[in-house]
């Protein structure tokens, strides 16, 4: 902090909680009294200060996420919990951005920091906003309890659309860029407090996440389910949420073995520990592991949770009194989440604090919106394009539109979403590139999880009439999600028939029959969806996720020709679930790209363009590293199509020589890039024996000596990805000398 005293005329301790405005400064001119109060006395200084002049009381009533005002020491509110998965959610009028899982399909990390960046700006924004006015409520802070790193293990699973998808390593790219972007950059505040969460091995079902016990090996906990949360902890991540399962027996929230060995002795964590909300009252309701709330609370404090989403932490009263915690443990616990408000400037006066000063101006601007746009083009996903129908001619006499999900808001949204005042379906999208003079008309054709009532029903007849059809199909957050938000699913947001609901996929067939021009499919969903039924049916398929507000804009732009698609499966589609293990087991055996060994419908990496592109090497196609030795391989990239076009470029370590069951593929880097119609550039990646470095049994990296197999190209490795048109990649084999 800056080493200088500031000046007040009316200490902050006489100001009433109503009256006191964090971040508002009186006027004039007397010295602090307090030391925790002056911004020019250290910050552990000011902690320790502040804590001695709290009652154990105060000091437990500021360890829960709704933490009251303490006026005697002019202590305003502050509530803990707020939410921006994807844009400032919950509070107010904000910029929409594309579910997390289609801004993972991007593989742009540069963007997302972005994102983040342009997220904070609107939380600070609408954080000072609010507390000009006295407000304080929930969803209105400054500690925003993204990014969801889980491993999207299973399909299956509703709240998977909140992740970056199944692969450790883009899930930690993306996961840190964008806390990065959040936080901010400031070397005397924090701009917001990001948290990954939820930690660790938590991934469904969602109907028993409040019993359930996730077994899992070692191998498996230091080789998929951690890596992501070790990136974000080197990466200052401000905070960490415990989830509301058990691990290996172990309640999250209350392990000794997740909290203290592995987060903050093994990664030196500095933020703090957040519990899932409620998820105390499932170590004695759910788990069963206490007998009652005082021995939650004393367990959960002790195992490390800082501040309880719940109503457990109040009965660490009684735990004091009967000796199951001291209030030394709570001081040093509570010291924590004292440093984070320090950190964002929450009791310095807002002069001091350059994000302070941040306009509100900055909600839903042009540039916000440019930039959701953006992240929006680069998430769509080509999946198929026969014979080139798309793009498609703007002047086409006559375009039908049709399907549950064309005029629905609800599909922009996802979950944890925020509210705008100019979403773009996609029907409106497509309606704003038609010309005058040329038609285009539009009928849902079909219900989005459901049959028809009424028998009777003049889309087809009218679609066939069309030069083309676009059916804007798939689902939504009210078919997938969490446990309290999917309102129309029957399984508590989790997806267990994981196909297009039937009455789609019945409609589908009727377009279909007797019909000859293209009939398009443009996907909406946030998981994974079984297309094999559905894709002989359709001449092209889009898959859109949940695009945020200018997802109808954006999708039209590139249905249109105005933009190529470059999205990337950020996550496996498989045929069935026929070919996955029982949703309950958390072996990664048989799972994501990584151990599935049945071939997918569409393969993790993989998308589609409307031009072409080629790898090559001038490189050697083999050489020899020792440990500790790296290469640098070039890769020449060049656009042999007609269009100008980004495409993600992506290498894969493959172990072929290995004492224990290792991946078939990895991905150990990526990069995306632009070129125009016949531009070449070369890429040059560094391959360190790191990057070969496998886990065994125990948990631990190592590296063996043997033959690896680098792939670089256009999607995952294989037959299959070949098999739907991604390019040819470039192979180098490394031989590892022991």
């Amino acid at each position: 902090m800056k080493s200088f005293k500031y000046l007040f005329l009316i200490p902050l301790f006489l100001l009433p909680a109503t009256g006191c405005r964090n971040n508002q400064s009186p006027a004039g001119q007397q010295e602090f009294d307090q030391p925790w109060k002056d911004p020019g006395v250290d910050i552990e200084s000011r902690i320790s200060d502040l804590l001695d002049r709290m009652t154990l009381d105060e000091k437990i009533s500021q360890m829960v996420y709704n933490s009251p005002a303490i006026e005697r020491l002019g202590i305003p509110p502050y509530n803990w919990w707020s939410e921006c998965l994807h844009g400032v959610a919950r509070s107010g009028k904000a910029t929409v951005y594309p579910q997390a899982i289609g801004m993972a399909a991007s593989f742009d990390t540069g963007m997302i920091h972005r994102i983040g960046t342009a997220i904070s700006d609107e939380g600070r924004a609408m954080f000072q906003a609010a507390i000009d006015n006295g407000f304080y409520r929930q969803y209105g802070g400054l500690t925003f309890w993204t990014p969801n790193i889980n491993i999207f293990r299973d399909p299956r699973w509703g709240r998977g659309q909140e992740t970056y998808g199944e692969d450790p390593y883009l899930t930690g790219e993306m996961g840190a860029s964008l806390v990065r972007g959040i936080q901010g950059d400031n070397p005397d505040y924090l701009k917001a407090g990001a948290c990954g969460k939820h930690f660790a091995v938590h991934s469904g079902p969602e109907g028993l996440r409040h019993e359930f016990n996730a077994v899992v090996s070692k191998k498996d906990l230091y080789e998929t389910y951690l890596p992501a949360f070790k990136k974000l902890v080197d990466a200052g991540v401000e905070a960490i949420m415990c989830a509301y399962n058990r691990t290996d027996g172990d309640a999250c929230c209350g392990s000794n073995m997740l909290l203290q060995k592995i987060l903050r002795d093994q990664w030196d964590f500095k933020g703090h520990i957040v519990s899932d909300c409620w998820a105390l009252h499932d170590i004695y309701e759910g788990h069963g592991i206490t007998e009652n709330a005082v021995q939650a609370a004393a367990l959960a404090l002790k195992s490390g949770v800082n501040v309880n989403c719940g109503d457990t932490y109040p009965f660490l009263k009684q735990a004091v009194e009967n000796g199951m915690v001291t209030e030394g443990e709570i001081d040093a616990s509570l010291r924590y989440l004292l440093r984070t408000r320090f950190k964002l400037g929450l009791f310095d006066p807002p002069e001091m604090n350059p994000y302070t000063s941040i306009s509100t101006d900055v909600i839903n601007s042009p540039e916000h919106r440019a930039l959701a746009k953006e992240a929006a083009l680069k998430s769509v996903v080509l999946l198929k394009n026969r014979n080139h129908v798309l793009p498609l001619d703007k002047d086409l006499e006559f375009l039908f539109v049709t399907g549950p999900n064309a005029s629905n808001v609800d599909v922009l949204l996802g979950n944890y979403y925020g509210l705008n005042p100019e979403m773009s379906t996609i029907l409106e999208g497509i309606t704003q590139k038609r010309k005058p003079g040329t038609f285009i008309e539009y009928r849902m054709g079909s219900l989005l999880d459901r049959e028809n009532l009424n028998p009777i029903d003049w889309t087809v007849s009218r679609a066939h009439e069309a030069d083309a059809c676009i059916a804007v199909m798939g689902i939504s957050g009210l078919l997938e999600g969490e446990e309290g938000e999917s309102i129309a699913s029957p399984t508590k947001g989790d997806r267990f028939d994981i196909g297009l609901p039937k009455a789609q996929v019945e409609q589908l067939r009727k377009l279909r029959e007797g019909y000859d021009k293209p009939l398009i499919l443009i996907v909406t969903g946030g998981s994974p969806i079984a297309l094999e039924e559905v894709a002989d049916l359709v001449d092209a398929i889009l898959f859109v996720w949940y695009p945020g507000e200018e997802g109808g804009n954006a999708v039209a732009d590139i249905l249109f020709g105005d933009e190529a698609p470059s999205g990337k499966l950020p996550i496996t589609f498989p045929k069935s679930l026929k070919q996955l293990p029982p949703y309950e087991d958390y072996s990664m055996k048989g799972r994501t790209y990584r151990y599935m060994t049945k071939e997918p419908m569409y393969p993790f990496g993989f998308g589609l363009s409307y031009t072409d592109f080629e790898f090559s090497s001038a490189g050697p196609a083999s050489l020899e590293l020792a440990p500790g030795q790296s290469t640098r391989l070039t890769v020449t990239v060049r656009n042999t199509g007609k269009t100008a076009a980004e495409e993600v470029v992506q290498l894969y370590v493959s172990d072929l020589e290995s004492s224990v069951d290792v991946p078939v593929s990895s991905l150990r880097a990526f990069r995306r890039i632009r070129l125009e119609p016949g531009e070449a550039t070369d890429l040059e990646f560094t391959v360190d024996t790191k990057m070969l470095e496998m886990v065994d049994n125990d948990g631990n990296s190592v590296l063996e000596p043997g033959d690896f197999r680098i792939t670089i190209g256009g999607s995952s490795p294989g037959p299959r990805s070949l098999n739907l048109g991604a390019p040819e990649p470039v192979e180098v084999m490394i031989r590892v000398n022991g």
